[in-house]
Parts: structure tokens; sequence; C-alpha cells
């Protein structure tokens, strides 16, 4: 295992992050550090005197990519909007858009119709408990997350212990759809963010909010901005009835994630 310097907390809020609703595999302990898994690594993240560690066996350059280090947040946050939008962003600075392997994070967003926080991390945690494979950290045990060979073979009865409901024969329609090529997750990367969300439409039980959340997430879109039952309340409360999201330029997708944020604490 080796520690390593990531960034200043000012760059990178973990709990800010980690909190915003774009991921479900970390989990904070009472001292403030998050252990999570990513591709397979599990890992510990904390900040300590102003900056950011995090202790792994994955390679460094895995986790710059994934927290998104090369890019200048403070720069790309400089949005021509309303005297609500620069006090979201002024609320969430230190969020970052992780780069999240697409598979999980298509998985995830299904998971996630309809659900709360809490419930879509249990979930997602039965599924790689269920059928991940077992890692060893730090003398614990964690669970990578099932690959779509997994599922495809599936049927929804067996995936009865996730206690997903009527999302068992999504998640299983997904995998199929991977697995038979019908959906090349990794090259939708390289595609334009419309080709991507159009083909992320072809599967079943995906609708408009979770394949923008997946272009964003899992497909490193940023001018994607998924509209859920928050974003919408903000918008009508606080932006003309014609805003039109595109306007906030390629990197809308973080102006979202202010918003979400924001709205979310109760502060507006």
């Amino acid at each position: 295992m080796e520690t390593i310097r990531l960034a200043s907390a000012k760059e990178l809020d973990i709990e800010k992050t980690f909190e915003c609703g774009q991921c479900f595999r970390w989990n904070r302990d009472e001292k403030g550090v998050y252990t999570g898994v990513v591709r397979g690594y599990p890992a510990r993240v904390w900040a300590d005197g102003g900056e950011v560690y995090l202790c792994s066996d994955a390679p460094e350059a895995l986790w710059r990519d994934y927290f998104d280090l090369s890019r200048n947040y403070e720069e790309i946050s400089r949005f021509n909007g309303s005297d609500y939008l620069d006090r979201c962003v002024q609320y969430g600075m230190g969020i970052r858009i992780l780069r999240q392997e697409p598979w999980e994070t298509l998985c995830s967003f299904i998971i996630s119709q309809c659900n709360n926080i809490a419930r879509i991390k249990g979930i997602v945690e039965r599924l790689c408990q269920t059928f991940g494979d077992e890692l060893r950290f730090d003398r614990h045990t964690y669970y990578s997350f099932p690959g779509p060979e997994k599922l495809a073979c599936l049927l929804p009865e067996d995936l009865a212990p996730l206690r997903c409901g009527y999302r068992a024969s999504y998640l299983i329609d997904a995998a199929r759809s991977v697995c038979s090529g019908q959906i090349e997750l990794e090259s939708l990367i390289s595609a334009d963010a419309a080709g991507a969300k159009k083909a992320l439409l072809g599967i079943s039980g995906v609708g408009e909010k979770v394949a923008n959340c997946v272009v964003l997430f899992g497909l490193y879109h940023m001018e994607a901005f998924p509209i859920d039952v928050w974003i919408r309340r903000a918008l009508k409360e606080h932006f003309p009835s014609d805003f039109d999201p595109a306007c906030l330029g390629q990197y809308a997708g973080l102006a979202q994630q202010y918003i979400f944020y924001y709205a979310r604490s109760g502060e507006s």
C-alpha cells in the first residue's frame, strides 16, 4: 500500500465530491475517512491539514484520472448565469466530476431510479457482495463491481437478494446489451454527447435522467445536464421559464452538480 498526496482540500473537497449524488461506493467513518472501491482497487481517502491523501495499491495515475485532477475547476466554474447560480458555485466549490467506470455507472443510475441515496448505496453494495470478486485491503474484505458477463446469464429472480424490485430486469437487460455488443460503452466515450445519450436510451429502463447521468459521470461528456426532482425544482424557482442548460456551455454538467448540491443543502 502507498499513501499519496492527491490535492489540496480546496481543489478537492472529498465530502462534497462523494456526497453530491454522483457516486455510491464511498463510505465515511466517524473520523471523516472515506473508503471505497474503484475499478477493483479499494482505497482510503482523507483530508488533513488542508491536504487530501489517499492510500491504495492502485497506480497513482488511476486516481489522478478518477478525480479529474488535471483540470482547473476554478477556471471552468465561471458561468454566465444568475446570482443564484453564483451562490451554488461558491457553496459547492471543491466538487469534482469523478471519471467513473462506465458499466458501474450505468448500473448504479439504473438502480437510482425513484430511490434515495442510502437505499441506492445498499443495493449497489449487495450487488457487489453477491456477484463481485472478493478483495483484501488493509486487513478488510471488499468486493469488486461485477462485470456485465456476471449478470447477463441471470434471470430477474436471481437478483432477489439485492432487493432492487423492478430494476432487476433493467440491470439484466443492460448487461445483455453490453455483452452482445449492442451497446459499446467505451466507444461512447469518444462519441458526441447526443449520440451517446441516444444509444443509452435504447436500453430498457433507461430514460432521459439516467442516460444523462451516465453520459456525464461514466462517459465524461461534461456538457450533459441531468434533471431530477431537485434540479427541476431549482430551475422552476430560480431560472427563467425558457432556460436552456446548453447556455452554460461545455461544463454545464459541473454547473448541474453545484445546483444539485446547493438545492439539497437547504441553504436556498
